[in-house]
């Protein structure tokens, strides 16, 4: 069952490569910032139109949530946006291995300190190895 979310995992991960080229190329053409917008104004109606059809949650706990929880849409906005920005100057591969590198190093972070509420797992010798692996990965591949 496990080897169902690895494989989502891997498809999220093609797909934002895929997104990354397609947006430079369009941020050629109507602008960087406007692709952006265009990314997150299509997006916000087929969500829309999910949550419509299929949200079985309560949008209304927004105002009860905890603010700081709040911010993973303006987070979407700086990880999108500078995808947009970065591929054009160094390319689709070295953005995204640049993202992971950030994703593996801030979710060590994360995960040291048990920070938002996840599970409190320290930082090894192991996982040091796979951030020096793939810093190592992106000077080979730049």
């Amino acid at each position: 069952m496990r080897l169902i979310f690895y494989v989502l995992a891997l498809l999220a991960g093609a797909a934002l490569s895929f997104e990354g080229a397609m947006y430079a190329e369009l941020g050629k053409s109507i602008g960087q910032l406007e692709t952006s917008f265009y990314n997150f104004f299509v997006g916000s109606i087929i969500m829309g139109l999910l949550w419509l059809f299929f949200g079985k949650g309560d949008l209304s706990y927004t105002l009860k949530a905890p603010k700081w929880s709040l911010l993973g849409g303006a987070m979407g906005v700086v990880y999108l946006t500078s995808i947009v920005v970065s591929v054009p100057f160094v390319g689709v591969g070295v953005t995204m291995v640049a993202v992971i590198i950030g994703q593996l190093l801030m979710s060590m972070v994360i995960e040291h300190f048990g920070w938002l509420g996840s599970q409190k797992t320290k930082v090894n010798k192991e996982k040091v190895f796979a951030v020096i692996s793939m810093i190592i990965a992106l000077i080979l591949i730049h």
